[in-house]
């Protein structure tokens, strides 16, 4: 009787750790929640909601126009939306934005977007804007990003409970 209750007792140990295990693998490789910080995305995400990144889904998956993504910029993670892909050209003119000399269709933008010169991607970069135009520290100021530093897309709302759900 007392080894039943020994092997019960290891075998419930052995449980929690494998669940340890597999919430610290998910967090680390699959999926965290990430707190938004600020304006720069208004009118879609606000200040202080809290979404799930998807670090798994561009490991089968590529990157594409209008993805909300998470990018790492001098230690800080930055949320902002994918406006132009590797090996195409990106300006403003008159407050729109043209990719490879072709307008493009904007409902998400909050604010006006000052005009900048055209900018060539290479074949690994991405340039990537806050949806706040106005008030986003991005591309525009830090330059393209890699594939390798775009941490995985967020696009499920967790916080505020009312907006739970959201897919971006």
């Amino acid at each position: 009787m007392e080894d039943n209750k020994n092997k019960k007792v290891i075998f419930e140990i052995i449980s929690y750790i494998a669940i340890i295990i597999i919430v610290i693998l998910i967090k680390l490789y699959v999926a965290s929640p990430i707190r938004v910080n600020g304006s720069s995305m208004y009118k879609t995400l606000h200040d202080k909601d809290i979404m799930i990144l998807n670090e798994f889904t561009y490991y089968f998956n590529d990157i594409e126009r209008s993805d909300i993504v998470v990018v790492k910029e001098k230690g800080e993670l930055l949320i902002k939306r994918v406006i132009a892909l590797p090996n195409e050209t990106i300006e403003c003119k008159d407050g729109s934005i043209y990719i490879n000399d072709k307008k493009l269709s904007e409902t998400y933008v909050n604010g006006t977007t000052n005009d900048f010169e055209k900018v060539s991607l290479g074949k690994d970069e991405y340039f990537v804007m806050g949806d706040n135009r106005e008030v986003s520290l991005d591309s525009r100021v830090y330059g393209t990003y890699t594939r390798k530093e775009i941490k995985g897309k967020a696009n499920f709302t967790i916080y505020p409970f009312k907006r739970f759900g959201e897919k971006k």
